[in-house]
């Protein structure tokens, strides 16, 4: 969607030609353009992603591309007495072939309809249309970097894993579709909040089944993909905590081996990669430490062990980020709230976090990959002939 022809906003925009012909201003990076998918229609989607863009300060750190259903934006949009301070244009036409300038993009998919009537609750229809906008988003950000759908990242709304088990779908959630979709060899779920940020070795499982596919490759993956995202985060050097797997990480083999057998040697390989990484803890006191400074990052074997105090102390700003992709995907670290879906009453608090989070690491890349200009040399005099 990217519009790289588009004018100056003004003459300070456009830099100063010098005598030698050098620019006197050095180019200023674009902004990156984020896709947004809004989730389960008759979720809470729609209202955060309209109440965390009618912030102007979000919508200044980047360009920002809809897939959902202009009629559930509006409404959140009139809930809010706001007008729409969106482009819209269908999903399919033509037009999305073409440049678009406009800051905030609504690819509207309104051949689906009939949700602002139906009840709030997994639906088949609302399963299909939301797994739609997740597969054309990945698509989209997959593009060459040239095209004009080109995504340089994705934030996506909350969708219902039960509405997609109804529509025919079989992946638990995002992550793992996001995993298969970029052909990722490792993706590991991390959690960044104000005061904790952690990283699981398994995702979304049952418990029961959790002993059975932990590995120590497994365990060194959220080690290894966390560290490097940490440092991406401005911390230079982090100290990873790792917790054990049964109560009091085993107490020496008494409540199991697994902290022998597999966390230990994953540690191990990690610090033979130059990671500070300490471990296994018990889970119920490391995160305190965590939090109150100790650690930069807690691995966690399972989803509720590292979530439950995620959820606790950062609420309304913590941000799901899937490490090990080739492309940047955050989302909010909360889900479809049918009971109070379509009510005005969400909190936009985590969708704007994973916005900013997600807009912070597309703009690094951009810089990253920008070629580095070298200083022209003045023009000297011809000597005399």
């Amino acid at each position: 969607m990217r519009d790289d022809a588009r004018p100056a906003a003004n003459a300070y925009d456009c830099p100063m030609p010098t005598p030698n012909g050098a620019s006197s201003i050095p180019p200023q990076p674009r902004k990156p353009t984020i896709g947004i998918t809004m989730g389960d229609p008759l979720g809470i989607g729609p209202e955060v992603i309209i109440k965390a863009l009618a912030d102007p300060d979000t919508r200044r750190q980047g360009r920002f591309v809809i897939y959902g259903l202009n009629e559930l934006l509006t409404y959140a949009a009139d809930q809010l007495e706001r007008h729409p301070f969106w482009y819209r244009v269908q999903h399919d036409s033509a037009r999305t072939k073409r440049p678009i300038s406009e800051d905030v993009v609504v690819l509207d998919y309104d051949e689906y309809d009939g949700f602002m009537q139906m009840p709030r609750r997994a639906h088949k229809n609302a399963g299909a249309v939301s797994k739609l906008f997740v597969e054309d988003a990945i698509e989209d950000a997959l593009r060459h970097d040239d095209h004009t759908r080109k995504l340089d990242a994705i934030v996506t709304g909350p969708i219902s894993k039960d509405a997609w088990r109804l529509a025919g779908f079989k992946w638990p959630g995002h992550t793992e579709l996001f995993i298969h979709r970029t052909k990722a060899k490792r993706g590991v779920m991390m959690f960044v909040s104000p005061r904790l940020r952690v990283a699981l070795a398994t995702c979304h499982l049952p418990l029961m089944d959790i002993r059975n596919v932990l590995t120590i490759g497994r365990i060194f993956d959220p080690i290894d993909l966390g560290h490097e995202a940490c440092r991406q985060l401005g911390i230079e050097r982090p100290r990873i905590a790792v917790t054990g797997l049964n109560p009091h990480a085993g107490e020496n083999g008494l409540l199991g081996d697994e902290e022998s057998r597999l966390i230990e040697p994953a540690i191990d390989v990690a610090r033979d990669a130059g990671i500070d990484v300490q471990g296994p803890f018990a889970a119920d006191t490391i995160f305190i430490r965590a939090a109150s400074g100790d650690f930069d990052l807690v691995v966690a074997m399972y989803h509720d062990q590292g979530l439950i105090p995620v959820k606790l102390l950062g609420w309304d700003k913590a941000v799901n980020w899937t490490l090990g992709l080739p492309i940047i995907r955050t989302s909010p670290d909360h889900g479809t709230a049918f009971d109070i879906a379509g009510q005005n009453k969400a909190s936009e608090g985590s969708m704007k976090a994973a916005l900013e989070l997600a807009a912070k690491l597309a703009s690094q890349r951009i810089a990253a990959a920008a070629p580095t200009e070298q200083p022209t040399p003045p023009l000297t005099p011809a000597p005399d002939s």
